[in-house]
């Protein structure tokens, strides 16, 4: 093994050490795994959901976005958008439905990995889980900044509708129509696993912090010594 991916993956703390204090090793593996689960279990929820209210649909309309699929009432509220110009719903981040089981699967094996990892490089591995809520809610706010913005001013209600921005969280109102947006089940499961891995990081460092400092100090005296005999 290499010096390198020595320092990369970190120390290992001694197994009569481990023994008497398993619990302050095995807290970062938890809140992990703990992570990944939820992060999984997002995949099969709704992460958004827009709920449209007017006075000829006295239930409302509504559609949720998983980040693989729309689900709802999409062929009704298209129907209305096409009267403003606005694209059909399915024609939004369809690259990014394309690849978010696949996005999510890698999040997953990162967050794994960051369990091996007992140096600061763990904070990289988990980044982009942490990030990855805020990460979906702007890629939202982009397609509906997008659409609103770029209407057809070909469409039968152009000349009446100016272009504008859909809410991505809350409440908006455009002629007789009010939409109310709103973050599902889906998007709170990745947003906790999200903090399980802050958690997670801090307890990793508490655990394995001392170990690496150790390391470099055995090290750097090691150096010390070698250059004292030359």
């Amino acid at each position: 093994m290499s010096t390198s991916l020595d320092k990369i993956i970190g120390p290992r703390a001694p197994e009569e050490q481990q023994a008497e204090d398993h619990l302050r090793y095995r807290l970062p593996t938890i809140f992990f795994l703990v992570a990944v689960v939820l992060l999984i279990a997002s995949v099969f929820l709704p992460y958004w959901q827009m709920t449209l209210q007017a006075p000829q649909y006295p239930k409302g309309l509504s559609v949720q976005a998983y980040i693989y699929k729309l689900t709802g009432d999409v062929r009704e509220i298209d129907g209305l958008n096409h009267y403003i110009g606005m694209r059909p719903l399915a024609e939004a981040a369809q690259l990014e439905r394309s690849l978010s089981i696949v996005a999510v699967s890698t999040l997953s094996l990162l967050i794994v990995a960051a369990i091996f990892i007992h140096t600061k490089y763990t904070v990289l591995l988990a980044l982009p889980a942490i990030l990855y809520p805020f990460i979906f809610l702007g890629d939202m706010y982009f397609w509906l900044r997008n659409f609103g913005l770029n209407l057809d001013p070909a469409a039968p209600l152009s000349s009446a509708i100016k272009p504008f921005i859909p809410p991505l969280l809350g409440v908006g109102k455009l002629a007789q129509f009010v939409t109310i947006t709103e973050v599902k089940s889906g998007f709170y499961l990745a947003s906790i696993a999200s903090v399980c891995i802050i958690i997670g990081l801090y307890f990793h460092r508490r655990a394995y912090k001392p170990l690496v400092d150790s390391q470099i100090e055995a090290e750097n005296q090691a150096e010390d010594e070698f250059e004292q005999e030359q």
